[in-house]
């Protein structure tokens, strides 16, 4: 049961939530009506409550259980740890909507899809709370440009088959997939070939060979090396090596020069911080984007290609944010519906706590 806005809510400050609330995008009380969000409550039917108590669970990192202690000490809401449960579960589709918005009125919008099926693939691990908590890692999908979570697996973090892997997600034929360098692998691009997909993936040198037409080794810096003016954009046919070699494009974009600056910059930062040696062609690569993709030719061109790519990269401003704030707090790991409510609300946290 909600308790409304009573004396003394102590833990929820009002003047923190009357600031809160300028963050919220237009039209987010009617939201939590039209998604159903709060139905089934019958003394209190007040979206503002209702956000306040999902914030302390979502935005603060509490357990459920916790959730439900601090919000009845501070006024907010007389529920159990099982009801809080229930209700976070009922507010999926409301915590999704608010973060489509917010992207909308921050001007984060995709190319025209013109009815393709694009889906953003990821993973980042959360923490149980409590010294001996596990480790688990959450692999997720999201679609373009509406935000929709359509898949979700949890698992552990050490082990075969935990690692960040194309191969975790289901796909159908004519989706159009962006995952980061982690995702770049030959056997996993194969597997979404294979379903009738495609994909697009930030080259990892390291994992990801590549083979000219004919069947050669492809010499991938020696061909980004021509691009030699910020800006300039250039493809070639290639393909993955391996015992299911997929065709596909090499797509790449010389930097402009601060942004190389900042590439080799976090480059040697890292390898300083572990005490290592970087190799030249490390150095080297660093001054450009390079991209492997199957989406086909005849409709995506290089430059759109990495149009596409870069809108993950929009995307990843936020899911970073994100990332940091899922280590702080209790995924409800037993229930799918309810651990997708869990993502989103994590995701408008990121949003609200890093307003653009």
């Amino acid at each position: 049961m909600l308790l409304g806005n009573s004396a003394g809510t102590g833990l929820v400050l009002d003047e923190d939530w009357d600031l809160l609330r300028t963050f919220l995008p237009s039209g987010w009380e009617g939201l939590a009506e039209s998604t159903g969000a709060l139905k089934g409550l019958r003394k209190d039917r007040s979206a503002a409550t209702l956000l306040r108590v999902l914030l302390l669970h979502l935005g603060c990192g509490h357990s459920l259980r916790e959730t439900a202690v601090r919000a009845r000490r501070a006024g907010l809401a007389d529920l159990s740890a099982v009801a809080l449960m229930k209700r976070l579960r009922k507010s999926q589709e409301w915590l999704r909507a608010l973060c489509v918005e917010l992207w909308r009125e921050r001007g984060l919008s995709a190319p025209p899809a013109d009815g393709l099926r694009v889906r953003a693939f990821d993973a980042t691990t959360v923490s149980e709370p409590g010294r001996t908590g596990s480790l688990w890692r959450v692999h997720y999908s999201v679609g373009l440009p509406s935000l929709r979570c359509d898949f979700f697996k949890l698992t552990g973090t050490k082990g075969r088959g935990t690692r960040e892997a194309l191969t975790h997600f289901p796909v159908r034929a004519g989706d159009h997939v962006l995952a980061d360098r982690g995702y770049s692998s030959a056997r996993g691009i194969a597997h979404v070939a294979s379903a009738g997909g495609h994909v697009t993936v930030r080259v990892n040198t390291g994992s990801l060979p590549l083979l000219e037409p004919e069947g050669e080794p492809f010499g991938l810096l020696e061909a980004v090396s021509t691009l030699d003016r910020p800006g300039q954009v250039g493809e070639w046919a290639v393909s993955t090596a391996g015992e299911a070699p997929v065709a596909g494009r090499v797509c790449a974009l010389r930097k402009s020069e601060e942004a190389a600056r900042l590439a080799l910059d976090k480059l040697r930062q890292e390898a300083s911080r572990k005490g290592k040696a970087l190799r030249p062609d490390t150095l080297a690569y660093a001054r450009y984007v390079i991209l492997f993709t199957t989406f086909p030719a005849s409709r995506f061109d290089a430059a759109e290609v990495l149009d596409w790519y870069r809108l993950r990269w929009q995307v990843e401003l936020v899911f970073k944010r994100f990332k940091s704030l899922a280590q702080l707090g209790h995924l409800p790991k037993l229930d799918d519906e309810s651990a997708k409510a869990w993502l989103y609300g994590k995701l408008l946290t990121a949003l609200l706590l890093y307003p653009a």
